[in-house]
This record gives structure tokens, C-alpha cells and sequence, in this order.
């Protein structure tokens, strides 16, 4: 920890200034006076380390909020300038939707997307392994029979 040189302060009671000292310094837990150590400062040093949820608790908390939850989890803007994109690749003719059939198309779009998840969880559970990997989807899409056919 390297010293620091105060200013000078003026004394309220008189018109002297005093020359305040700097807090002594304590050797390190290591045992050596390194000055290559991290420099603590004054904020640092009182400070308690930032409390945290073990690994997974959120996680579990999420999956429990978005089960109890019955709205749309793909915000509709994107969703509908991606459906709109498609269905302009596909056929220049077909322009327009009506609001009820977006709403329909997103429900279904999001049901799909949450099987294909659960059955992707269940090929990887399978495997004895936590993470999903792109093989779990392809196994789920396989044996379910959904998406292009093999």
C-alpha cells in the first residue's frame, strides 16, 4: 500500500495550519510488502462481498414465474415483421393479415417452441447431461416428426 501525501489543513481554533498524518500502514496477510499487491482503498476495504443465489435457484424461480404465466413470451412487433418477411418471400400476392390470425399464428409458433424444448430436455436428460445441445433438438425433431422430413 503506497502512502499519500495529505494538503495541509487549516486549524478552526487558530490561524495555523496542521499537517494531518497519514494512517499507518499494515503488512499484508501474505507476509510480504509488495507493492505489485492490488492497492486497497478506503472504499474497498469495508465493503462485504455482494450477496448471491446459488447456481440454479433463479433458474427454477424463471420456470416457475413463466409456468404460472399464460402470455406471449415473443414480443408481437418482430414477430409479425418476421411472419410478414416470410409470407413476402413466399408469395408476393398475400400482403396482409388480420389481427386474429397473427395472435393464432404466434400462440402455435410458441406452443411448438416449448414441446420441442421439453422433448429436447427429455433427449438430453437421456444422455445423463444438463445443457441442451443442437443434437438433442434434431433427435427431439426426429422422433417426434416435426419440422422437414428425414
Amino acid at each position: 500500500m503506497s502512502r499519500v501525501k495529505h494538503k495541509p489543513v487549516a486549524s478552526k481554533s487558530s490561524g495555523k495550519r496542521v499537517l494531518r498524518s497519514a494512517p499507518p500502514v499494515t503488512p499484508s496477510r501474505t507476509g510480504g510488502g509488495n507493492e505489485a499487491e492490488e492497492p486497497q482503498t478506503a472504499g474497498t476495504q469495508g465493503q462485504r462481498k455482494k450477496w448471491r443465489f446459488r447456481p440454479g435457484t433463479k433458474a427454477l424461480r424463471e420456470i416457475r414465474y413463466f409456468q404460472k404465466t399464460f402470455k406471449l413470451l415473443i414480443p408481437a412487433a418482430p414477430f409479425i415483421r418476421c411472419v410478414k418477411q416470410i409470407t413476402f418471400q413466399l408469395s408476393r400476392e398475400v400482403s396482409r393479415w388480420s389481427a386474429e390470425a397473427l395472435v393464432a399464428l404466434q400462440e402455435a409458433a410458441e406452443d411448438y417452441m416449448v414441446l420441442l424444448f421439453e422433448d429436447a430436455m427429455l433427449c438430453a436428460i437421456h444422455a445423463k447431461r444438463v445443457t441442451l445441445m443442437k443434437r438433442d433438438f434434431e433427435l427431439a425433431r426426429r422422433l417426434g416428426g416435426k419440422g422437414r422430413p428425414w
